[in-house]
């Protein structure tokens, strides 16, 4: 295997967030389609569209594209927030990282409580 292809595992350092804190954790802008610096911008973004949008807000696209609450879910996992794993590789353009939510369910708690502090 070459070295452009070799996959590293992440160690990730567990935290106990409170919703305050999950909204304030940064998101990195080049990986959210909401291109929010922080889960707070992400949410009023996300709520924004909705208000613009009305009758032809997306639910499944919001931004565009599928599976838009797995940038909230991969910045939970990255924060520490809610178990999963983590890994990079370099694509041949740069390092990327991944992330995989292994808990969804409390992922989806820790949010509603985190809107709810909004």
């Amino acid at each position: 295997m070459s070295d452009e292809l070799a996959v590293k595992a992440i160690k990730i350092k567990y935290a106990k967030r409170t919703p305050a804190e999950v909204l304030d954790l940064p998101m990195n802008k080049r990986r959210n389609d909401a291109k929010a610096s922080t889960v707070r911008g992400y949410l009023v973004t996300l709520l924004a569209t909705l208000w613009d949008k009305k009758d032809s807000f997306s639910g499944k696209h919001p931004f565009g594209n599928s599976g838009w609450e797995h940038a909230i879910y991969d910045t939970l996992v990255e924060h520490g927030a809610v178990r999963g794993s983590a890994s990079e590789y370099n694509d041949g353009k740069g390092i990327v990282r991944e992330y995989q939510c292994d808990d969804t369910a409390k992922a989806d708690k820790l949010i509603a409580k985190a809107i709810q502090a909004l």
